[in-house]
């Protein structure tokens, strides 16, 4: 659909009987997203039915983020829309963190602001988790590429679930190939994308360590993992619907980190080093620690010759050592599932 008829539709959905609204609170985090927003959220009034909330979380955007969201209020008359305007940028995930608290839903859906959903894919999704055992924590959509400030769909994969590896790195199953129905086999998956992942409410509040669900020192890059890393551990599931379809617009690749800035890099590697901080044990050590430090040693050698802004994540880890070992023992002390059950995700 172009953008054109994409807004003839929102226009009439604007002044049609407000419909049934799913119990879901969907949390939107900005940051300089007003170009790719608009039609983002011209996707979620689409949505049918609607969300009861729609929660955006601004991090501070000199652009016309909010201005955006505000514009879109008259066309989403049953959802309850609610701005968080933060003075500085606090990074997705403490924004996310913020949005999570001010949720009032069963369900919380985070939503990039670069995602663009087909009308059915929340409800399927919500469909899903609903029916599925309460250890079932979070259910994720298949993601297919986008392209463009319209987000024009592709048939290329984004993700269909995070993927944990060896070495200590994890990666989007499926990323980069055409999508010919290969991953459409409903199922467990080790984690969801946190571009687009439906939680039980009640599981990111039990699921919370030093009163946060995201841990907010990541800042952003990695901060998904690092939760499904810790959902798993402590006795819940993660579930893939390949049936719900959505697009993302993914700027942030392996292929591409020469073009991203200093900072993204940075936190990449620092946050690299806190997942493993956190959830990484001594069973996981003796089976994986050889392929995981081998890893290591590319990844401080590229700090050290081609990426020397990336250095500034080593003092940063050993100034906060302290705290992410108290973080550590809360996470290892909680958990319920045994660590041969955890290694076997590790592919």
């Amino acid at each position: 659909m172009d953008q054109s008829a994409r807004w003839r539709q929102v226009s009439a959905l604007a002044v049609s009987t407000p419909r049934s609204a799913l119990p879901v609170s969907v949390v939107v985090v900005t940051w300089q997203s007003e170009r790719v927003l608009r039609a983002a959220l011209a996707a979620l009034v689409l949505a049918e039915p609607p969300p009861r909330e729609l929660i955006v979380v601004d991090n501070a955007s000199t652009d016309d983020s909010v201005a955006v969201v505000e514009a879109f209020r008259p066309k989403l008359p049953s959802v309850d829309v609610q701005v968080i305007r933060n003075p500085d940028n606090r990074g997705f995930a403490a924004a996310a963190n913020q949005g999570i608290a001010r949720s009032g839903q069963p369900f919380v859906f985070l939503h990039n602001p670069d995602l663009c959903l087909r009308p059915e894919t929340l409800a399927m999704l919500v469909g899903a988790l609903a029916q599925a055992v309460d250890d079932v924590a979070v259910a994720g959509p298949k993601l297919l590429r986008a392209t463009g400030d319209d987000l024009t769909p592709t048939e290329v994969i984004d993700t269909t679930g995070i993927v944990m590896r060896r070495d200590g790195r994890h990666l989007d199953r499926g990323a980069g190939e055409l999508d010919h129905g290969q991953y459409d086999r409903q199922g467990e998956i080790f984690g969801v994308s946190g571009a687009a992942a439906l939680f039980r409410a009640s599981v990111l509040a039990a699921a919370r360590v030093h009163g946060e669900v995201f841990d907010e020192d990541f800042f952003a890059f990695r901060e998904d993992a690092d939760l499904a890393w810790r959902l798993r551990g402590f006795g819940y599931r993660a579930l893939f619907v390949p049936a719900a379809v959505a697009y993302h617009r993914r700027t942030v690749t392996p292929e591409r980190r020469r073009a991203l800035s200093a900072a993204v890099n940075m936190h990449s590697v620092k946050n690299r080093f806190l997942l493993r901080l956190h959830h990484a044990d001594g069973g996981w050590l003796l089976r994986f620690g050889l392929p995981s430090l081998l890893r290591d040693v590319i990844v401080v050698g590229a700090c050290l010759t081609v990426e020397r802004s990336s250095l500034a994540a080593f003092p940063w880890l050993a100034r906060n050592l302290a705290r992410h070992l108290r973080r550590r023992r809360e996470i290892l002390g909680r958990r319920v599932v045994p660590p041969t059950e955890l290694r076997s995700w590790f592919r």
